[in-house]
């Protein structure tokens, strides 16, 4: 049985608490099973919820940030097969939740914006999601997408490695492939995705993982991000 999660809320489904949340007990329902992630409307996910970000204090964002991280790991650590349908913007941490995906299908409406623009919000990725992003876009392209910052119509980003497909109905494409993944011994596919990615530990250390964390609070200060943020608003 395929587990839909469907990413709806306001800000063109932008990842809040409770969406990360609300992903990570999809995952939990699905307990290894085939996962598909799509979002509502005319949108993936545009990105971080501006508004939450602009409203935590330093424990908060501490406590966002490892939230973030645990969502992104978890995802990308699924042992069942996992198809992001990008059914429109894909945007920062959108973007950031496809790729955790095993196959990520995208609209084909021009229209559509597909990118990680951190670096251009000047903001560091934390170490695990910066981890997961080398093993998951070409590295011919690593510094274009995340030096260049910029957000790309889906055949564009298919060019780059960010999407793997682009279809006129991501939807029904994704239900597709996943079922032809879903073929394949369950076990086996858990123990090769495992093989493949190893743990959150061989992402970056526990040992080490708080102290890093801490030490990107300097980019993530809430009130350099909430100048920054307004400051990217109004251009």
């Amino acid at each position: 049985m395929t587990e839909i999660i469907k990413l709806s809320g306001p800000g063109k489904n932008a990842l809040s608490s409770a969406m990360m949340r609300h992903v990570l007990e999809g995952l939990d329902k699905a307990a290894g099973a085939p996962v598909l992630l799509t979002g509502e409307g005319d949108a993936f996910s545009a990105g971080l919820d501006l508004k939450e970000v602009l409203m935590l204090d330093p424990g908060g964002m501490v406590a966002f940030l490892r939230l973030l991280e645990q969502c992104m790991t978890t995802l990308y650590l699924y042992p069942g097969p996992t198809i992001a349908a990008v059914n429109g913007h894909a945007i920062a941490g959108g973007s950031v939740l496809a790729a955790c995906c095993d196959v990520r299908i995208a609209t084909s409406k021009p229209t559509a914006k597909i990118g990680l623009n951190e670096t251009a919000l000047g903001l560091r990725f934390p170490p695990r999601i910066l981890a997961i992003l080398r093993r998951r876009l070409p590295p011919q392209h690593l510094d274009e997408i995340l030096l260049g910052a910029g957000l790309f119509a889906p055949e564009k980003a298919r060019l780059l490695g960010l999407v793997d497909e682009v279809a006129d109905d991501p939807y029904e494409v994704g239900l597709a492939r996943l079922a032809e993944l879903a073929k394949h011994p369950a076990a086996v596919y858990a123990q090769t995705k495992q093989d493949l990615r190893g743990t959150a530990d061989s992402l970056y250390p526990n040992a080490d993982h708080p102290r890093a964390i801490d030490g990107m609070l300097t980019s993530w200060d809430p009130a350099i991000v909430q100048a920054k943020i307004l400051a990217a608003l109004k251009r």
